[in-house]
């Protein structure tokens, strides 16, 4: 191929949509292709793929390109992602795919199928190692879709179509975002490429690396107790439509990024267990401190206790939890308990630490004082939760380390994180956990 050739094909994939997303998503200048001239069949392989910075740290990229076949996946294409993948494996760095096809090349048969596979491995590979990002900005159908879900975070905009199922059942945007599969929505493709960008800034390289500390005001504002000890500006939310009675999400404090887990009073649902567990094993598999809010009356279900338990059990981050209203059985145990293995654990002085449903602790310590008119009957049990079921009574105990209020919570949290930064925990030698 010329010079002249050569010149004229890459002003054609310059102008594709897919060419146009990348050079939006990389910082200005920075994006360089990868495989820029791979064919597939009688076109350009329906992928655009390359590397740069994004907020001035490095990034891979892909970006199926609707423009080429419908960014239809083939041999070529899965060649070209592989590559993708490897180069992330060599380098530690992020990587982020930006999903828009109508498919698969049927035509290719098996050949097609082993390159799914191909990507899948890779991918499953990564998996720990570095960070994926999903975006998807129209249709990913099919067995696509199952390469877009594995990566650890799912951005859809609000018209994309995503499902394994080839009929296209149970694929708009809203459901998946209430199911768990999405976990941050866009408006539109310029608001997802926004995302992905802010999303990036909480996440390091890889696992090996920090995260770059936040850079922004340090003092905390907002109207709940969580807002009010982060940094102001730092709240990153996901899965703000899954589960009711927990929020994930990642914040700063004094520009050191953690993970948040934050439950909301009521029973955790199998979808906040679900929510939960994802969060704190992906915090704990690149070292990202994790700070749990309780208040929560216990769990749904025993297989929702299990999944959380195992979770906070395993992880070996830097974990602190502030038990901020009231923590029961279980739920006290799974997260801030010897089950959480938490490094510290702080309790406002309203806070109200139960081995089961209050009501029931005070009907099984002073049943006789329980023998009262109904009327009069939440009065002695309050006064039980007050003598028996206290955050003093807890750090008397030993159960808590310190009982803090809400003005001491922020310098509490930073000094903490500070103490714990040099945190080194072995485990036992093993391949994985069976949860």
């Amino acid at each position: 191929m010329s010079i002249e050739n050569v010149a004229q094909a890459k002003a054609q994939i310059a102008e594709t949509s897919a060419y146009k997303t990348l050079a939006a998503f990389f910082d200005e200048g920075s994006f360089t292709g990868i495989a820029t001239l791979a064919k597939s069949e009688d076109t350009y392989a329906e992928v655009v793929a390359g590397m740069g910075d994004v907020n001035g740290e490095k990034v891979i990229a892909f970006a199926q390109n609707p423009e080429f076949c419908g960014g239809a996946m083939s041999k070529a294409q899965a060649k070209k992602l592989t590559k993708i993948y490897d180069l992330a494996m060599k380098t530690g760095t992020p990587v982020v795919g930006f999903y828009n096809s109508k498919g698969g090349r049927l035509s290719e048969g098996n050949a097609l199928l082993a390159g799914f596979g191909d990507i899948l491995n890779a991918s499953a590979k990564l998996s720990g190692v570095v960070p994926q990002i999903s975006v998807i900005l129209g249709d990913c159908i099919g067995t696509g879709a199952l390469n877009a879900v594995s990566a650890d975070f799912v951005i859809a905009t609000k018209d994309a179509r995503l499902s394994l199922d080839t009929t296209g059942k149970n694929c708009d945007t809203a459901y998946n975002a209430a199911n768990g599969i999405v976990n941050i929505t866009a408006d539109d493709e310029n608001d997802a490429i926004v995302k992905a960008q802010e999303l990036l800034d909480y996440l390091p390289s890889c696992n090996l690396e920090a995260v770059v500390p936040f850079e922004g005001d340090v003092s905390g504002e907002g109207e709940c107790l969580v807002c009010r000890s982060i940094d102001n500006g730092s709240s990153y939310k996901l899965n703000r439509d899954f589960g009711k009675n927990a929020r994930t999400a990642f914040a700063a404090y004094d520009g050191e990024i953690v993970g948040l887990v934050n439950t909301l009073g009521g029973e955790l649902t199998a979808d906040d267990a679900s929510k939960i567990a994802k969060h704190v094993r992906f915090c704990d598999a690149f070292s990202i401190p994790v700070i749990t809010y309780v208040n929560t009356d216990g769990f749904e279900d025993i297989r929702s206790a299990a999944k959380v338990t195992s979770a906070y059990a395993e992880a070996t981050t830097v974990k602190i939890s502030v038990v901020t209203g009231t923590a029961v059985g279980a739920a006290y145990i799974a997260l801030a308990g010897t089950g959480a293995n938490a490094d510290a654990v702080y309790a406002l002085p309203e806070a109200v630490i139960s081995p089961v449903n209050p009501e029931a602790a005070a009907l099984i310590s002073i049943p006789e004082k329980l023998n009262v008119p109904v009327s009069e009957q939440a009065a002695v049990v309050e006064q039980y939760k007050r003598d028996e079921l206290s955050a003093e009574k807890a750090a008397e105990n030993g159960y808590v380390d310190d009982i803090i209020t809400e003005y001491e919570l922020r310098d509490t949290i930073i000094n903490t994180l500070s103490v714990l930064d040099g945190k080194r925990v072995k485990t036992i030698a093993k391949k994985h956990s069976t949860i």
